[in-house]
């Protein structure tokens, strides 16, 4: 694991045997869960869920968890996977609430862009869900968040059309904003 002097954060991908730590395994699932509650605040409707334990361990041990820790404490997590040869993408970026604003989310992303260069990407990818009639404030400060960052738009799908099992749990029509950063650029 590596400490980000910054914030005192300890990240690294999560090791596998924590997949079978079932109180662990749903403590994740709470926190994602938890802050997906309110960072898709009426997209979804009522019960829906982002993730449950059963994912959560399955990331685990596939080595596409990252976590954040702070005193031993899980206090964020962001999913690493590769796509192909060239592209990763990060995604379920989460920051424990009580803890905004002190870098958390920036650490993350920082560390899945490293992991991403450590299995030969060389570029990443994010797709955020956005309602597509209306103005979500959280989507709004994310998508400018990344294009500070480096993101830039690609393009923009129906959510049906890469995952047509979450649609039925919609409340509102949303699109999928997919951004990228050439991570090559960001290294000179």
């Amino acid at each position: 694991m590596n400490t980000s002097p910054v914030t005192a954060l300890e990240l690294g991908v999560e090791p596998v045997a924590s997949a079978d730590d079932a109180e662990l395994v749903a403590a994740i699932a709470d926190l994602v869960n938890l802050v997906y509650d309110d960072a898709e605040a009426g997209l979804w409707f009522a019960g829906a869920r982002r993730t449950g334990p059963q994912e959560i361990a399955e990331l685990i041990r596939r080595r596409e968890l990252v976590t954040a820790r702070s005193g031993g404490r899980v206090v964020g997590t962001v999913r690493v996977q590769q796509l192909d040869d060239r592209l990763a993408e990060f995604g379920m970026l989460t920051a424990d609430p009580q803890l905004r604003g002190v870098g958390i989310g920036r650490e993350l992303v920082a560390f899945a862009e490293r992991r991403a260069r450590e299995l030969g990407c060389t570029e990443m990818q994010l797709e955020l869900l956005v309602p597509n009639t209306w103005s979500h404030p959280s989507k709004v400060f994310l998508r400018d968040w990344y294009a500070r960052i480096g993101y830039r738009h690609v393009r923009t799908t129906r959510l049906d059309e890469l995952y047509p099992e979450l649609a039925p749990l919609l409340a509102t029509a949303c699109d999928l904003v997919i951004s990228r950063k050439d991570l090559e650029e960001f290294d000179r």
